[in-house]
């Protein structure tokens, strides 16, 4: 057996372990029998500090360790392994993040808050009632089992193990898709790299939340001040900030930590480890991944109410920032009876914590225009503190709530963080308005680009007109026109086209089709250079072209489309992919469309008088004509056709909603071949509705189908009708 004096003792373990036996394989297994001794008194101290909270090494010895693990293991490259302690932190910084399809979408819970200050009569807390109630209606029992957690203010993280070793980590995204941050949740001392014991799956998923400790983030700060750095914002911003840098050294300078609160069998979703989610939890734990000590599980709405007013009054003590409470139906049997509304479980309930809130004084008013064009008016404020986070700005939201609050300039307001993350305007303190003030109205033209600002009856958002030329449009203009179901320039992702508009390379639409080889190189040199990773082409010794290539080839590709994918590009406001399928069919000319008038437009079969308006006003505005006109002189091309007023085909005045995953077919063949028969595809179910196609794991739509009365029809069916229609 190998000797381990060396894990107490300051002896460096290169002299200790040199060859003193009569054969080398006995100095490799003392070699490797030391290496596994010191991983091991890593890992334990590591699962004492994080996930027992009972630390066993004072810092000078954890760190003795370490130095001799990293002493033998560069003395020994054949040591080298993927689950060490020391290979926490990558080597080389990463060029950017790789989207990550979660097998197993990560859904929003839907929100409950306890207003501070109810109206006379009104109970506080209805809407954690309410939702006790619609659980214990659905289950048929009284009081049943909640777990309740802390909800953490931090960012969102989906880890994956395979065979017990850390594979993947992914932020949450959309829910559908996020980002592949492995190399930055690999410096996180709290996420262990190999789990402990035994018994796990093959194949483990583990959501939890990566978090920035208050005294971490104190301390942080404070280096950060002394070394003149920037300080961070705030525990939230710092936590999501430090797991997207690209360099995953700056992530592990940072003092993040991690508590899991969900586990899930990634090939069979609806296995689970225990029948109850706590019990569940303490598997996790044993298995060495933090969850939080204050968690634990209560019965019915009292046992809820009184965990969140117990939370809520040491909120201020704990370690970690929170911003609520989260609650769950501790049996996974009646989670899975609860099932799933939109996108959100039946089962949980995050209750939020009422805003905290201050007064200050506005300062001016000023609209920003959103990525779609929508002019948001915001309250430039007297900075002050609010929630811990200095407040500069509020969202006032739209012309509607300015009027209702009569928000002026000079006023004196109460500001909040909704959601303890949103500044907003609560209310103007009218006893303090300065004399002389005035009420604000929406500027008539965009301070952007000049356009026409819009707004439509029945709309509570104006907008900016000029889409096409924008600038604070630009990033979404280009990323929808180049995508799949629009113009489809393959690789034109959204990090290229930031970088296209942070270097000045484009400034419409139109620019993408003057691109050269080397405008893309310059480009992602320039970008190189300004992240601090020293550029591929410089290590290599050459230039590596074939990606910009590609996109060059993609581009000039794109030049030759339909109409009705020409339109959808455009990005004109209520103009989805069947709407300009229709628009295309009914005009067959881009001409005959952008000199129709409103009521022309509400002509075509589903444009209604909205629509109609929104289609007249973005063909109106000059600049979105001008810029048309520079996509067709770079070559931008299509068939023209003469109008079809009515759609031909069996399936014609039909409408068809399709929800689940298909075997035989994608989704968007499906769609294409029923519109190829005159039918109408619809995303949502209504009255309207002619009939659902359902395929495997059907959700919210089929549901909708069943309450309306809908015909549903399987994938068996539909292929049958497409056969017998020669489709």
């Amino acid at each position: 057996m190998a000797d381990n004096s060396a894990l107490n003792s300051g002896v460096d373990c290169r002299e200790h372990l040199r060859p003193t036996g009569p054969t080398m394989s006995a100095h490799v297994d003392a070699i490797q029998q030391q290496a596994a001794a010191l991983r091991a008194a890593i890992d334990d101290a590591n699962y004492r500090y994080y996930v027992l909270d009972d630390p066993s090494l004072p810092d000078a010895e954890y760190d003795r360790l370490m130095r001799e693990l990293e002493a033998l293991e560069a003395a020994h490259p054949e040591l080298a392994s993927a689950d060490s302690p020391t290979r926490r932190v990558g080597a080389r910084p990463a060029s950017g993040f790789a989207e990550v399809r979660h097998v197993i979408p990560m859904l929003s819970l839907a929100n409950a808050f306890s207003d501070a200050h109810p109206p006379a009569g009104v109970d506080p807390d209805h809407e954690v009632r309410d939702f006790v109630r619609r659980v214990e209606q659905a289950l048929g029992i009284v009081d049943p089992e909640f777990s309740v957690e802390p909800k953490f203010d931090g960012l969102a993280m989906s880890l994956r193990y395979e065979h017990g070793v850390l594979v993947q980590g992914a932020t949450r995204g959309d829910g559908t898709t996020g980002e592949d941050v492995t190399a930055n949740v690999r410096t996180v001392k709290a996420i262990p790299l190999k789990l402990r014991g035994a018994g796990w799956p093959d194949a483990l998923e583990v959501r939890g939340e990566v978090y920035m400790p208050k005294a971490g983030f104190r301390a942080y700060n404070e280096r950060m001040l002394r070394e003149g750095g920037k300080p961070l914002a705030n525990p939230r911003n710092g936590a999501a900030g430090s797991l997207r840098q690209l360099d995953p050294r700056v992530t592990a300078s940072r003092p993040l930590a991690f508590y899991a609160y969900g586990v899930y069998r990634p090939e069979d979703p609806d296995a689970v480890l225990a029948h109850r989610y706590t019990a569940a939890m303490a598997i996790v734990r044993g298995w060495g991944l933090p969850v939080c000590p204050q968690s634990g599980a209560v019965r019915g709405v009292e046992g809820l109410l009184g965990y969140f007013r117990d939370i809520g009054a040491r909120r201020d003590q704990l370690p970690y920032g929170i911003d609520g409470v989260v609650y769950k139906v501790d049996r996974y049997d009646q989670q899975r009876q609860l099932g799933f509304v939109a996108r959100a479980p039946r089962w949980a309930l995050a209750h939020k914590f009422p805003a905290e809130e201050q007064s200050t004084r506005v300062e001016a008013i000023d609209i920003q225009i959103g990525r779609t064009g929508a002019a948001t008016p915001v309250a430039r404020l007297q900075p002050v503190g609010v929630a811990g986070v200095t407040v500069t700005n509020a969202t006032l939201h739209n012309a509607d709530q300015v009027a209702r609050l009569d928000v002026r300039v000079g006023d004196s307001v109460i500001v909040r963080r909704a959601g303890d993350v949103i500044p907003e305007v609560v209310r103007v303190i009218l006893e303090r308005r300065p004399a002389h003030t005035r009420p604000w109205k929406m500027p008539a033209h965009c301070p952007v680009c000049g356009s026409a600002i819009v707004r439509e009856d029945g709309e509570a958002a104006a907008r900016c007109s000029g889409g096409l030329v924008c600038a604070a449009q630009r990033r979404e203009a280009i990323r929808h026109f180049a995508s799949r179901r629009a113009l489809d320039i393959d690789g034109l992702g959204e990090r290229y086209i930031e970088d296209l508009i942070a270097f000045d390379y484009v400034h419409s639409i139109a620019d993408l089709y003057t691109l050269t080889l080397g405008d893309f190189l310059a480009m992602k040199r320039r970008a190189e250079e300004r992240d601090g990773v020293i550029p591929e082409t410089v290590k290599a010794g050459k230039i590596a072209t074939k990606w910009a290539d590609n996109l060059v080839a993609a581009i000039e590709a794109s030049k030759a489309t339909t109409l009705e994918r020409f339109l959808f590009a455009l990005g004109i406001p209520e103009v989805g992919e069947a709407t300009a399928k229709t628009l295309a069919r009914h005009f067959g000319s881009l001409d005959a469309l952008a000199h129709a008038s409103e009521a022309e437009l509400t002509e075509v079969d589903d444009v209604g008088p909205i629509m109609a308006a929104h289609i007249a006003a973005f063909f109106a505005e000059r600049r979105n004509r001008e810029a048309i006109a520079a996509l067709r002189k770079a070559g931008v091309h299509w068939q023209e056709t003469a109008p079809q007023r009515k759609v031909a085909g069996p399936l014609a005045g039909q409408t068809v909603v399709l929800t689940g995953s298909l075997s035989k077919l994608t989704r968007d063949e499906a769609k294409d071949k029923l519109e190829s028969l005159g039918a109408k595809v619809a995303g949502s179910v209504s009255k309207k509705t002619s009939f659902v196609v359902a395929g495997e794991a059907a959700g919210s739509k089929l549901d909708k189908a069943r309450a309306l009365g809908i015909e549903i029809r399987g994938e068996a069916q539909l292929l049958e009708l497409l056969k017998a229609h020669g489709a």
